[in-house]
């Protein structure tokens, strides 16, 4: 047997020794809270929660770096996707938030850590819970490769169950493949007709989805590097959230807030030099919510490469003044691409 392998067998850890706590402190440090701030003014909620997926992304690269490094002192960790962000209740500028993380499942060379986000102070409370998926990596720059991890201990009953839940969002994901290439049901072949017919009308005055986009471009420059000639992929899904929050103020006159993250991959890396692309989509709305796909593509700088690196799936809700849920109007399909795109957001609706 190995020195590595006894190393690892030696060092097997328990869930809660994985655990990282970072905490933003809003209410000593004002300047901080300033950069944070979505708004002059007092309102609730009033946080750009594009910088909160920015912390939330390098909170689960130390949590995990942390683990791997004691087997790995030289390894990378990168973030293969974001399995969900669940959205609970609004925070703000004016109370302290604390990251408590930890491992719940570590697989072959991958880890799934959760993040629960809460506010300090006498509005306490559990603001969102988070799951990311991150991959250990080889420092070799020239050909980084997976690395082999040794398995969590898992003693305690709550880290056991987490364990299984992991495996369940695992097995969840796999299913949500197999379904997306489906072809659509009875019912929803026969709601995707309803929608079409009613378009045929001459009264007809909905909002066809093809008048909700936007599009934004950019280059990757080395501030936005992190592992070494890639791009923090923080910084990549905080920039399709602002694309896509924008989108859904298309929508409505009223106020957009979000309230899920549903699974984004990382597929491709971005390079330094790397034109990235940016397009949101609204592509279905509930009885309160908005649906918005936002997709980054990158191009190289002799424009011969080019990949999709992520695909976003942001939901928001419309409320009023005081965060109370209103109304928003059907959003109508009209090619097959906006079909598709309207039934992948139908089934992971939230109303």
């Amino acid at each position: 047997m190995s020195d590595e392998t006894n190393k690892n067998e030696v060092l097997q850890l328990t869930p809660h020794e994985t655990r990282y706590l970072f905490v933003l402190p809003f209410s000593t440090d004002r300047v901080l809270a300033r950069r944070f701030l979505a708004k002059d003014g007092d309102m609730p909620g009033n946080i750009r929660f594009g910088k909160l997926l920015e912390v939330l992304d390098k909170v689960a690269e130390n949590t995990a770096l942390g683990y791997v490094n004691q087997f790995y002192p030289e390894a990378r960790v990168v973030t293969a996707a974001i399995d969900s962000i669940v959205v609970r209740n609004p925070a703000d500028t004016t109370h302290d938030l604390v990251f408590s993380a930890q491992i719940n499942h570590v697989g072959k060379s991958s880890m799934e850590v959760g993040i629960r986000v809460e506010c300090l102070g006498t509005c306490s409370s559990h603001l969102a819970s988070c799951y990311f998926t991150m991959v250990a990596r080889s420092a070799d720059n020239q050909e980084a490769k997976s690395l082999t991890l040794p398995p969590l201990d898992y003693r305690q009953p709550v880290e056991q169950k987490r364990h299984q839940k992991a495996e369940q969002r695992r097995q969840a994901y796999r299913e949500s493949l197999a379904k997306a290439e489906e072809m659509p049901s009875l019912e929803e072949y026969l709601l995707l007709k309803k929608l079409h017919k009613e378009q045929e009308s001459v009264d007809f005055d909905g909002v066809r989805a093809g008048s909700l986009m936007l599009e934004s471009a950019l280059r990757a420059y080395p501030e936005q590097e992190n592992v070494p000639k890639t791009i923090f992929g923080g910084y990549l899904i905080r920039k399709a959230y602002e694309l896509a929050a924008l989108a859904a103020e298309m929508v409505t006159p009223d106020r957009v807030v979000p309230c899920q993250v549903n699974r984004i991959n990382f597929n491709q890396p971005v390079f330094l030099g790397d034109q990235l692309k940016f397009t949101a989509r609204v592509v279905f709305t509930g009885k309160t919510t908005i649906a918005v796909q936002s997709d980054i593509e990158r191009f190289s700088r002799d424009a011969h490469n080019k990949a999709l690196s992520n695909s976003c799936l942001f939901t928001f809700r419309n409320v009023g003044n005081e965060m109370e849920p209103k109304t928003v109007p059907f959003i109508y399909p009209v090619t097959y691409a906006e079909d598709a795109r309207f039934l992948n957001a139908y089934r992971q609706r939230l109303d």
